[in-house]
């Protein structure tokens, strides 16, 4: 698809998203859900980028400032009011994001002594790290838009109040893990076990916020965030990433491309970046072992292999990254032979979109179960530049 007919489809999509959602015009029932949002505002910067048109920059600004006041106070059905906080009015909007941000489920969180519905719980409330993770970088994307500082600001206190209630410690105080899901006020965990990608998103998520930082405004006097970064990272060292999950491998794609460009300069970093890489590999070859992607529209999620046409749109950003970096050459030989099978794997982001095009054309049954998460990032894989980082300002020594 040629780039004026990727824009078209994107704005079409995204159009219908903010009128289904009450965003534009707002509405009184604001359906508003933390991760597909994170890519909804993506979506609308790279449609201001494209166009210049001022109406898609006020979606993405009005949708940030829905999505605080909509998702960073409790639910109407929750006995508790105001924001999760705990602040006074005035003091939650200007901090709106310091004590993280619901998920945006249909249901209630789970209650204190209620005990555990693993179906339920899928539509259960609460917080999710990899959630909290996506809209850190939509932020930080919209800092560098916008130009607005206050993104990039209310980017570090989610990630404070994240990695507070999130972090999983040992009795010595070590932190040991990340837990999946926790309750709307981050007092306790909903579901205690540990994210496979948590510790890789925070990790790298971390740095993003951190090196967004400098490029908007004085950082004297601003939190840092190297220690609980540097924590991250520990859990991140000698892992295999393999999974043949669509959405993981993309995810892990989103994650090496980012690795690359923001800091990958040590060998720590390095090691890591194999990792991913070779997880990336052996996971596409899985993927495809098992057929999955020749399975009939309504045995398949759309959003989840979305996700991985995504990602694999970040294959020859890896690709030009590494080749930039300094590395001596049995390094430099060595990350090549985890990347350049990567590439062969471009078609099929391509065939992903193919096939689903159609689905949402035709309203199939498969499409409309989640349409708005697979309308965003259906979208986001037409128009994939803003979301992986590829925004270009007059000066920059390469993508920001």
């Amino acid at each position: 698809m040629v780039s004026d007919e990727a824009s078209g489809a994107a704005a079409q999509l995204m159009s219908e998203f903010a009128t289904r959602t009450g965003l534009v015009p707002p509405a009184q029932d604001q359906q508003r859900y933390l991760w597909t949002d994170a890519f909804a505002v993506c979506n609308f910067l790279e449609l201001f980028e494209r166009t210049g048109e001022q109406e898609y920059r006020r979606c993405a600004t009005d949708l940030i400032d829905q999505v605080h006041r909509v998702l960073g106070r409790y639910r109407n059905d929750d006995t508790r009011t105001g924001w999760i906080s705990g602040f006074n009015d005035e003091t939650g909007r200007s901090h709106p994001t310091a004590a993280g941000l619901r998920i945006g489920k249909p249901l209630k969180e789970r209650g204190p002594d209620e005990s555990i519905d693993e179906r339920l719980e899928w539509d259960r409330d609460g917080q999710y790290f990899h959630y909290l993770t996506k809209w850190m970088h939509a932020l930080c994307r919209a800092a560098i838009v916008t130009g607005n500082t206050q993104y990039a600001l209310w980017a570090v206190e989610l990630a404070q109040a994240a990695f507070k209630g999130f972090a999983r410690r040992s009795r010595s105080g070590e932190l040991v893990g990340v837990y999946w899901k926790m309750s709307i006020d981050l007092t306790r965990p909903l579901v205690p076990a540990t994210g496979l990608h948590d510790a890789l998103d925070g990790f790298i998520t971390f740095q993003e916020v951190q090196d967004t930082i400098p490029n908007m405004l004085a950082t004297s006097g601003m939190p840092d965030l190297s220690s609980r970064t540097e924590s991250f990272f520990a859990l991140c060292r000698q892992r295999d990433w393999t999974t043949d999950d669509p959405l993981g491998l993309g995810g892990l794609l989103f994650d090496a491309s980012r690795l690359c460009r923001l800091s990958c300069d040590a060998d720590g970093e390095i090691c890591l970046l194999q990792d991913i890489l070779r997880g990336c590999r052996n996971g596409l070859a899985a993927l495809l072992a098992s057929h999955h992607l020749r399975r009939s529209a309504s045995h398949r999620l759309a959003f989840r292999e979305l996700g991985l046409a995504i990602g694999l749109k970040a294959s020859p950003i890896i690709a030009d990254a590494v080749s930039k970096l300094k590395l001596g050459l049995a390094s430099r030989t060595a990350l090549r032979r985890d990347v350049d099978p990567l590439l062969k794997y471009e078609s099929l982001g391509e065939q992903i979109i193919a096939f689903w095009l159609p689905a949402k054309r035709h309203k199939d049954d498969s499409w409309q179960d989640h349409q708005n998460i697979n309308d965003v990032m259906l979208a986001t894989a037409l128009i994939p530049d803003m979301f992986l980082g590829m925004l270009m300002r007059p000066g920059a020594a390469g993508p920001v």
